[in-house]
């Protein structure tokens, strides 16, 4: 006790003394002025801001699969709400995991995977209907029966329990509050339990008899289009998503442009490169790098594209003078039935580090070579692939396809070793040695375009 009370006299002693070495002399006849201190506070990003952060499409690909996990009931706009980062909190809550509000590259791919074979089991498709031009995503497995005629299209199952029906038909001056008004009188005996008018359409959705039904509807001149689902509340659970998804990808007079092909490029876009030489030789995915005005190397300065190949999307990107490349073994992978990617995520997906990740993915047969499943988040276009002895098996590169909704999520393909090594070769490119340390042999390309 004593040495204590001894040790701690002696640390208010000094830190007296450090305080008067500290506080300058006063002046005579001069009154110090008082100081007054500001705590600094680093600002805190919240998964909201998280999000904002993120291109509109991702966040319209997180809101669809959300959707089809069963998580998220809301517009697939891309728009970040409340509700938005309540789903994602629920689904990792549903898997045990922190519930942060900002999905991790694992999750994201967890997500991605879960709401693809939910889409599967349905048999989701966007399908153009040839009597109105409208583009609408169905369910085929649920509803396999398909009557068209010159007032719409009609999609049943086998017993009735799902219908979905696609009207149209001309009315003088329609609104949208007119619209909803008829809708919600024909046929007799509908129950509303939720409205939406706005000026460019509207949705209602209740009880009709037993079944539960949706409708939505709009307008251009005098051709009305409308959109109605009608499903036993039995099947609730399994069509109710569906009903989500129908209602974001619903357009009802699609232009010429929209009606099919990628989205355009984005401005600023990030991929993964390979090193794959110490003099600076990258492996990187060709789309990432089309049309750039600069592509750089994060932490290592500007790099020249000096080859390609169109038929297998790869690009060879160098780096003149470069210093501290740690070339990967591209030594004989197996890729059997899964492999672990390693690249570097989407600045925007983790708070603008850099750092390396691996994720899962399962390989399945295509139909222009072996898909990965599920595809990576943003960023992992150019991956690396080791198999499951920890060799290089090629090469992992996003294709985007639509999905649920108007967002663009992506597919992701494996381009086989033999095929990178034959490409490295004809370009004057020895893979030989190297480190089989995936996370050292990754870095980030950055393409700015226009």
């Amino acid at each position: 006790m004593r040495s204590l009370l001894t040790a701690t006299l002696m640390f208010a002693a000094m830190g007296a003394s450090a305080q008067a070495q500290l506080t300058p002399p006063a002046t005579a006849g001069a009154r110090p002025k008082p100081v007054t201190t500001v705590p600094i506070r680093p600002a805190l990003q919240t998964p909201a801001d998280t999000a904002k952060a993120m291109p509109q499409a991702e966040r319209q690909a997180i809101q669809s699969d959300l959707a089809w996990v069963g998580q998220y009931n809301g517009a697939i706009t891309g728009e970040v709400s409340e509700r938005m980062v309540a789903a994602i909190k629920e689904f990792q809550k549903g898997r045990g995991g922190k519930q942060t509000g900002v999905l991790n590259p694992q999750e994201r791919g967890i997500l991605a995977e879960t709401a693809k074979r939910k889409q599967e089991n349905v048999g989701w498709k966007i399908v153009t209907d040839m009597g109105t031009g409208a583009r609408l995503g169905v369910p085929t497995k649920l509803v396999p029966q398909q009557a068209t005629d010159a007032n719409g299209s009609k999609w049943t199952s086998a017993t009735g329990t799902v219908q979905i029906q696609l009207s149209r038909r001309k009315e003088a001056n329609p609104t949208t509050a007119k619209l909803a008004e008829l809708e919600k009188k024909e046929p007799a005996g509908r129950k509303i339990d939720y409205t939406v008018v706005k000026p460019d359409f509207f949705v209602l959705s209740g009880l009709q008899g037993l079944k539960k039904f949706y409708v939505r509807g709009t307008f251009k001149g005098d051709e009305v289009r409308i959109l109605t689902i009608l499903y036993d509340q039995a099947v609730e659970n399994t069509v109710e998503p569906v009903v989500i998804a129908m209602s974001s990808a619903f357009n009802p007079f699609p232009a010429g442009a929209q009606a099919a092909g990628p989205p355009p490029r984005k401005t600023v876009e990030y991929g993964t490169g390979i090193v794959v030489s110490g003099d600076g030789a990258i492996l990187a995915d060709r789309q990432v790098t089309d049309s750039c005005l600069a592509i750089a190397i994060a932490g290592h300065g500007n790099a020249d594209r000096v080859a390609e190949d169109k038929d297998h999307d790869l690009a060879l990107l160098r780096i003149y003078g470069a210093r501290g490349l740690t070339p990967l073994n591209l030594g004989n992978g197996a890729a059997k039935s899964s492999v672990e990617l390693t690249g570097i995520a989407d600045p925007q997906n983790q708070a603008g580090r850099a750092a390396a990740s691996s994720v899962k993915a399962s390989i399945t047969p295509g139909g222009s070579g072996s898909e990965l499943s599920p595809a990576p988040g943003l960023g992992f276009s150019g991956a690396a692939a080791l198999d499951t002895d920890g060799k290089f098996a090629g090469i992992a590169l996003l294709k985007p396809v639509l999905v649920a909704g108007p967002a663009n999520a992506a597919a992701a393909a494996l381009v086989s070793a033999d095929t990178v090594r034959g490409f490295l070769r004809a370009n004057g490119v020895t893979a030989a040695g190297g480190s089989t340390d995936a996370k050292a042999s990754v870095v980030r390309v950055i393409c700015v375009r226009k």
